[in-house]
């Protein structure tokens, strides 16, 4: 394990953009990578947590959750409305940055600079084909571990050791946790003190489509905002009421605030 050393200067960064109460790094995908890069060479680690509009109506009302996002070295917005939204404002994020995305260039940047990976999440098998598929975009790519804990593993201190056990046992510079928001990014908590100079990214379904077992929307439904839609129509049963009920109403109000805000700054 590489100590941490307080002598390098971080990486520049410019102040966050406040949206529906979640500051966020108007960074692009690039600027994330060039960060994380630049913390692990100075042998310094942190977590990364991408919020969409399904984060932030929890983070609304959770208050754990808030403070995960508070911690987290680098927010960035996967969502397009919170990209518009920013826009709105006149505070405008660059881009939108997904989990599923960093999982790519990440692993590539990894692959250059000899950092070893590992990928906790999925159903059984799935992080090996994941890594499998890594591997053979990237040569030269180390993946340091795989593991595909049970759904309830988290609900017992026996479960939760075993996962904690085995991730530091192998000790990654970069580990791709894909388990859902909030309890990728509890998880991820309650590692750091033990991995300090590893950077850990809450992904979500990002080792699932990686592997290829399950499918992104096409590129022009992601660009438009729509992804939510064709995930709704793969799984209604699961999203139906979380889209619906919770996200589509918030996301309508964060760009009406965020068009207010932007009139009456012109027209007050």
């Amino acid at each position: 394990m590489i100590p941490s050393t307080p002598n390098p200067a971080p990486f520049p960064r410019p102040p966050r953009v406040r949206l529906a109460g979640v500051d966020i790094d108007p960074f692009t995908e690039q600027d994330v990578i060039a960060h994380v890069v630049a913390e692990l060479n100075s042998g310094r680690g942190g977590h990364i947590i991408t919020p969409n509009i399904d984060i932030c109506a929890s983070v609304a009302k959770d208050p754990v959750s808030r403070r995960l996002l508070r911690q987290a070295e680098v927010v960035v917005a996967d969502g397009m409305p919170l990209v518009w939204a920013s826009k709105l404002r006149g505070t405008p994020l660059p881009e939108r940055v997904t989990g599923a995305d960093l999982i790519w260039s990440l692993s590539k940047a990894a692959a250059r600079h000899g950092f070893p990976v590992y990928l906790l999440g999925g159903p059984p098998g799935v992080a090996e084909q994941a890594a499998d598929e890594l591997g053979a975009y990237h040569p030269g790519l180390e993946v340091c571990g795989v593991d595909a804990p049970p759904y309830d593993f988290a609900e017992t201190r026996e479960g939760r050791d075993l996962v904690r056990r085995a991730v530091i046992e192998a000790e990654p510079r970069i580990a791709f946790v894909g388990l859902g928001f909030p309890k990728q990014d509890r998880l991820i908590a309650s590692l750091r003190d033990d991995l300090p100079d590893t950077w850990f990214v809450g992904c979500g379904s990002a080792i699932a489509f990686a592997a290829g077992t399950a499918r992104r929307a096409p590129e022009w439904m992601r660009a438009s905002g729509l992804e939510w839609m064709f995930r709704l129509l793969g799984e209604p049963g699961r999203l139906a009421g979380r889209y619906l009920i919770d996200d589509l109403p918030f996301a309508a109000r964060l760009l009406t605030r965020a068009l207010t805000h932007r009139l009456l700054r012109h027209y007050p």
